[in-house]
Parts: C-alpha cells; structure tokens; sequence
C-alpha cells in the first residue's frame, strides 16, 4: 500500500528469504519504487548497529513500528519466563528502540510520523494473556510520551489498536507454537480483521493534511465487542 501511494521502502524482519519474495512482489507492481530490504531482529544489538552504519534512521520519514507477538496463553505461575522474555524484548524494546534511533533524523528535518501496532490488549487485559497485554500497555503509554514530547517538533504519533486480526498473519501460530489447530480455532465462527484492513487504517492516517494528527485508530471486527467478547456463529 505504500508503494502504491509513492513511497520508498526499507523493509525490516527476520526473515531473508520472505523479505526477498515482499520485494519482488512490490517491484512487479510499482517498479519505479526503491526497496532496500535489512534482514534482523529488532531484539538483536547487531541490527541497530548495521542500522546506523547503512545510514537508514536518516532515510526514514515513516517509520511503522509493527514487529511484535505473544508466546503462549499460559496462566501466571505456570508460563515459562523465556515466553515472557521473548515477548516483551519484542513488544517493547524492539519498538522502543527503533523509535528511538529514527526520531532524532525526523526532528533534525523538521517532521515525521511514527506508527506503531498497538493492540486492544494494550487497553483491556485477559486471562492468559498477562505479559502479552502488560506489552502492549507498555507500547500504548510510550507512544502517549512520543506524542507529547513531539506535538511542538511537527512529527506526528499514531496507535493502531486492533482487535481479533488473522489472514495476512502469523500472530496466533506463533501465539501457540506452531499448533495449527489451536491457531485455526482463534478464528473458527468469526469474520476477524485482516493484515490489509490494518494496513488500510494506517495509510488513511498517513493521508491526513499535516496539520492532523490521528493519536489512535481502534480497529476491532464488528463481530468483537471487547478483548475476550467474540460472538461466533
């Protein structure tokens, strides 16, 4: 979607092989766009150092922070500390410190926007889900201190909190290990929200006139009415 509204691309994830197959996809479509593609961890000290020495926190005008996940929905005293390591280097230092490395270059060119993929488990807490929403609390209460040390700079802040979000990703085989059935479940009855529906929000607030800051977009399917109220047919 951004591609296709004129934007240039660096691309970040884990995945070599994945991030190769995304970029020859957007330049089928869009081949006057440039896609420069950084395979990394955002949870890996390496990465930001190659970051900064391929000079791309200076390139960055957009910067979406959306690495994130959650490990299990083990109960508190019975989950492993390592599913809850993973889960919040991910959700919240990874964010933390993309943003970090990239706002100064936005400010220093007088203006930026900087997205980040919050959840409704950043603003309702569940059972089974104790460390994976504490994450995203976390991820919703740095943004706020974004935004309020950046209203005066020109660079703009935007949450997207979405509810139940399946098709276009890998949040529920990762939530449960690979157990496709117990993934297949999350969504058995229900219309969930798509990778593209959350992108399509994303780029409605990059859209707006300068002068509009969107702070958060709360996106749930109209078949969820809270974090654990799913009607299901």
């Amino acid at each position: 979607m951004l591609a296709t509204a004129g934007c240039n691309l660096v691309l970040l994830a884990r995945r070599q092989d994945k991030l190769e197959e995304l970029r020859q996809e957007i330049l089928k479509r869009q081949p006057s766009c440039q896609v420069t593609v950084i395979a990394g961890d955002v949870c890996s000290d390496s990465l930001y150092e190659t970051l900064k020495a391929q000079r791309i926190p200076q390139r960055v005008d957009i910067l979406v922070a959306n690495a994130g996940l959650a490990v299990g929905k083990d109960l508190i005293g019975q989950a492993a500390d390592e599913d809850w390591k993973v889960t919040m280097d991910a959700n919240t230092m990874g964010a933390f410190r993309l943003i970090n490395l990239c706002l100064p270059a936005m400010i220093q060119k007088g203006g930026g926007h900087v997205v980040a993929t919050g959840s409704i488990a950043g603003m309702e807490s569940y059972e089974g889900g104790s460390v994976y929403c504490a994450s995203k609390h976390a991820l919703h209460a740095f943004m706020r201190s974004l935004r309020m040390e950046t209203f005066s700079k020109n660079v703009r802040v935007t949450v997207l909190a979405p509810g139940l979000v399946g098709e276009g990703t890998e949040f529920s085989e990762v939530r449960f290990k690979g157990d496709q059935s117990k993934a297949a479940a999350t969504y058995k009855g229900v219309r969930e929200l798509k990778a593209s529906d959350c992108a399509a929000q994303i780029l409605w607030a990059l859209r707006q006139p300068e002068h509009v800051n969107v702070d958060m977009i709360h996106l749930m399917p109209t078949a969820q009415g809270g974090a654990t109220r799913v009607h299901r047919s």
